[in-house]
């Protein structure tokens, strides 16, 4: 979690908890896993207990929310688990929805890999200040043609910006597959020593859809061995961050 985060396409970063169970091939080379385990952690796979935090960690972004009136503050949940989880820690998913609720000056990006389970979990009457965004990833045509119904469903249901996190891109993709098309596309490379290459031509593709059906592009990275290195790999008709109308 942090005020301060490397992540381009946000602001800051919270963790309601640690740990998740893998569901995909996006998942094989899992950042927030390695990192767990890096630090001593073991909240990886099904039945593992997740990592939860006391009330000096809930409470910065109280701060945040106070800091950032009249400002954009957007807040990307999270990067260290999955919101939709079905082994969420008891209670912790209800105290990130009224997290939410108390903080309007702050603009939530929801991210997961279940779409299916925004309709079952999130709050049955929505945000108060609809300060939430809803997003799914999608590394390739297969899992976007699964997930962005589901996500599309959610967000019209709720009323919320939806988004696509296409990394880490390990194959082709295509937003014109469906009738709805995301408000926000975000597309990464993976990077690590393990990595997948991609195509430059993915990019250029999903940049050219997005462009004539309106939805905003974010490129995030290319295919690198560290993050940094792979932002410094964009080529110039590629660097583009937009971000969705508010």
């Amino acid at each position: 979690m942090g005020r301060e985060t490397g992540i381009s396409w946000t602001d800051a970063t919270f963790n309601p908890w640690w740990g998740c169970t893998k569901v995909s091939p996006g998942c094989d080379h899992c950042y927030a896993e390695a990192f767990d385990k890096r630090v001593g952690g073991a909240h990886w796979g099904k039945g593992e207990p997740r990592r939860v935090f006391g009330e000096k960690h809930w409470n910065e972004p109280m701060k945040w929310n106070r800091d950032a009136a009249g400002k954009t503050h957007r807040v990307f949940c999270a990067s260290m688990a999955d919101v939709m989880d079905d082994e969420a820690p008891s209670g912790e998913r209800e105290r990130l929805w009224a997290l939410i609720d108390a903080t309007p000056n702050l603009t939530w990006q929801l991210l997961t890999k279940r779409p299916q389970r925004y309709a079952r979990y999130l709050p049955p009457s929505g945000f108060k200040h609809r300060n939430a965004w809803l997003g799914t990833t999608a590394e390739n045509q297969q899992y976007y043609d699964v997930r962005w119904p589901e996500l599309s469903k959610a967000a019209k249901m709720f009323g919320l910006t939806s988004f696509i996190s296409y990394e880490p891109a390990i194959g082709g993709l295509t937003i014109l597959s469906h009738t709805e098309k995301p408000d926000w596309l975000i597309f990464g490379g993976e990077s690590g020593h393990g990595r997948r290459p991609m195509e430059t031509i993915w990019a250029e593709n999903v940049k050219t859809e997005c462009d004539a059906v309106g939805t905003a592009f974010f490129m995030k990275q290319m295919s690198a061995v560290t993050p940094d290195a792979a932002k410094k790999m964009i080529p110039a008709h590629l660097l583009i961050h937009q971000f969705p109308n508010q």
